[in-house]
């Protein structure tokens, strides 16, 4: 990793835009090179490799497969979302939920629609959809973990939340660790006319998984718009119909 100063831009990534995988259980949009899908002028910004917008189909879902040395944040925005891993975690994670899980030195896990297993009862029809982002940890080999957290009286207050963060800045915060003190992500959800103030950073993503806002500067952006900022930030995005943002603020990016 490393950390330098850049010319200040704000480069607006439109929905249609992304990566897509479409298979009969999952509708996958990809803003980084992701599985078979590359460009060599697009596999990350700051220390972000990916940010998956998934909708998975009830009972079905990603059967058990491995990670190593990543740092991986989940946030459901619909549904439930069954997380279960060699390390013996398993948990139903829903909206509000933030969740992440360090790879480290090796990890095996599935993620899947179907809570009823877990839970008990009746199948339900419900898709999840879910955002899934990894980040690049400060260093290869530590051991697997894993961490969840209830942040949904944060989001109700309104505001930027930090989600989850390795940054010295939120030590103490009501957000989950993450083992780069480089990032940390935020999210809020936004009324109309309700609006946050970008932190400022080298390196900014914007993303938003729903709804409409207008980004100071650079006019509107719908659901599935992201924006990568560099050298910049302190915008206000505003709301123009009930929405929700993440945002990662970076200090340090890969090597090109």
């Amino acid at each position: 990793m490393t950390t330098f100063p850049q010319t200040p831009t704000v480069d607006v990534r439109r929905a249609d835009e992304r990566f897509v995988t479409g298979i009969s259980w999952l509708d996958s949009k990809h803003s980084f090179s992701f599985g078979g899908h590359y460009d060599a002028a697009n596999t990350h910004h700051g220390v972000l490799l990916v940010n998956n917008d998934d909708i998975v189909r009830p009972g079905s879902g990603f059967d058990t497969h491995p990670h190593r040395d990543m740092e991986i944040v989940t946030w459901v925005l619909q549904g439930s979302l069954v997380h279960q891993d060699s390390e013996g975690h398993n948990g139903v994670i829903y909206p509000g939920l933030a969740q992440r899980m360090s790879a480290g030195t090796g990890i095996l896990h599935s993620e899947k629609n179907d809570s009823w297993r877990l839970r008990g009862g009746d199948a339900h029809d419900e898709p999840v959809h879910f955002v899934q982002m990894w980040v690049v940890p400060d260093e290869a080999g530590i051991v697997p973990g894993y961490e969840q957290l209830e942040i949904e009286d944060e989001l109700l207050a309104g505001g930027l939340v930090p989600v989850a963060s390795g940054m010295a800045a939120h030590d103490g915060a009501s957000a989950i660790r993450i083992k780069n003190r480089h990032a940390a992500l935020h999210a809020a959800r936004l009324r109309p006319g309700q609006s946050v103030q970008l932190p400022e950073a080298p390196f900014l993503h914007l993303f938003v998984p729903r709804g409409t806002v207008d980004l100071e500067g650079a006019g509107t952006l719908g659901t599935g718009d992201a924006v990568r900022f560099t050298a910049t930030g302190g915008q206000r995005v505003t709301a123009t119909e009930p929405a929700e943002v993440l945002v990662w603020e970076m200090h340090a990016a890969l090597a090109a």
